[in-house]
């Protein structure tokens, strides 16, 4: 243990001398021409580019009152590693409150788990008003789309299109209505949504971005007859925001991905506005101390959320959030998952930790969950996870930094867990295949009986 304080002592040392978001009060008309458009094409089976869909946000606009109202930092580095029987291989300032950044998104899943379960799905309800023409496949009245799914993106939009086409559906006459709370590609307007919902349905206005898309989601799924025919649904109305008006009946419903799938995508990207969607299903910062509190068993007065995503003060200790990892494993292991069902795999997936291990001969031997924040607290990174070593030993950890600069902090992060893995013969990669996110994301299911009560009724946004 000597040792490694000395060890733990001068990584310290290295990072304190570095660089220091009314009934039909919300409309927009269909304009005169599409801003940008889409034809169909008929393009064979690539191999699908990634698109940049999801981002990490690391601060809220303005932290200068969350600054003043922070706690004092008496240590820059905060440290608890552990062998999964519980024995403890290093700590440093274990008991110290830090600010955990998107790490608290590790909160967020592990609540949603419990709360939802693995195999949920988020519903997005189809509804009609007037009357329907199947000869013509016109509606001669409104659609109306509801829902709370925090990772509704283009592809679904397209995949709704095709659904209503499969209905029999290729014009509305009406307005699009969309019920306050939906949401589209991470916007948090649901006026935004519908709008950018409304010229994803209709191929003519359907934007680049959302074709690609789709056609990487086919391309996973080997879906050539959807890359082929194009879907397409025509609204001639405006796009209102308002409640599910009476009479409306639905004709279809979206299923989500199941929920292991969304978090994967959550916390691959670190995507801060899934997080705080699927937050306030959960209770917001509050019900997920509650659930802290009285699940995990942390003293309410030792835990400070401000937000679902990590943006924001929020104050946690190394030890605690050891506490919290490991009731997501057991939540995890309950349900036959493992942590890599839901979290990154260093150099392998995608988003927050795809090039930090790229590289390295550590490439695929870390899971983790890092947290950024340039600004709150003077500078905020954070890594929790687990990492495994050729001696057979699975090491979880909780590494957080705060005050200084985020460059210096992730090396320092990185050089303790390079450190810990060579004690132990050297990094060797977790059992692990990888399975695009594209495909994660397309696996949704429509169910045209199923009626949804996931919406609100109220008219505020």
């Amino acid at each position: 243990m000597g040792g490694s304080k000395i060890k733990i002592y001068f990584l310290a040392l290295a990072v304190l001398l570095a660089p220091l978001a009314g009934a039909r009060a919300q409309v927009s008309t269909r304009p005169a021409a599409p801003p940008q458009t889409q034809q169909p094409v008929a393009p064979s089976l690539p191999t699908p580019t990634p698109t940049p869909l999801y981002i990490e946000s690391h601060d809220v606009a303005d932290d200068v009152v969350a600054q003043l109202a922070a706690r004092p930092v008496v240590f820059r580095q905060g440290v608890v590693v552990e062998r999964v029987d519980g024995e403890t291989v290093m700590e440093q300032a274990a008991e110290q409150a830090f600010n955990p950044a998107s790490a608290v998104k590790l909160i967020t899943a592990l609540v949603a788990l419990r709360t939802f379960g693995p195999k949920h799905r988020f519903a997005t309800a189809l509804w009609i008003t007037g009357s329907f023409d199947k000869a013509t496949g016109t509606v001669t009245g409104d659609l109306v789309i509801s829902g709370r799914d925090p990772s509704f993106h283009y592809e679904h939009a397209i995949a709704v299109a095709r659904e209503l086409n499969q209905r029999g559906i290729r014009t509305v006459t009406g307005d699009l209505i969309i019920a306050p709370r939906f949401s589209m590609n991470f916007s948090p307007s649901s006026l935004r949504s519908g709008e950018a919902f409304y010229d994803t349905l209709d191929v003519t206005r359907r934007p680049v971005a959302a074709t690609r898309a789709w056609n990487d989601t086919r391309v996973a799924l080997g879906d050539s007859k959807g890359l082929l025919e194009p879907p397409s649904v025509a609204v001639m109305g405006a796009v209102y925001v308002n409640s599910v008006p009476p009479g409306a009946r639905v004709v279809s419903t979206h299923y989500s991905p199941e929920l292991t799938d969304v978090l994967k995508v959550l916390l691959c990207y670190s995507n801060n506005f899934m997080a705080d969607r699927l937050g306030d299903q959960l209770g917001g910062p509050e019900g997920l101390k509650r659930f802290l509190v009285t699940e995990v068993g942390l003293p309410a007065g030792e835990v400070r959320l401000a937000s679902a995503s990590g943006l924001g003060v929020n104050r946690v200790t190394p030890r605690h959030m050891m506490k919290i990892y490991r009731a997501l494993l057991a939540e995890l292991k309950e349900n036959k998952l493992k942590a890599a069902d839901i979290m990154p795999v260093a150099g392998v997936d995608p988003g927050t930790l795809d090039k930090r291990y790229v590289n390295s001969p550590g490439r695929g031997s870390v899971i983790g969950k890092t947290g950024t924040l340039g600004r709150t607290d003077g500078g905020v990174s954070a890594l929790v996870g687990q990492m495994r070593a050729k001696n057979g030993d699975v090491l979880l950890f909780v590494i957080f930094n705060q005050r200084g600069n985020v460059r210096a902090f992730r090396a320092a992060q990185d050089a303790l867990v390079h450190e810990l893995q060579f004690a132990r013969g050297g990094p060797l990669p977790f059992t692990y295949t990888p399975q695009t996110l594209a495909m994660r994301l397309s696996a949704s299911e429509f169910d045209s009986a199923a009626a949804t009560e996931e919406y609100e009724p109220e008219s505020n946004q």
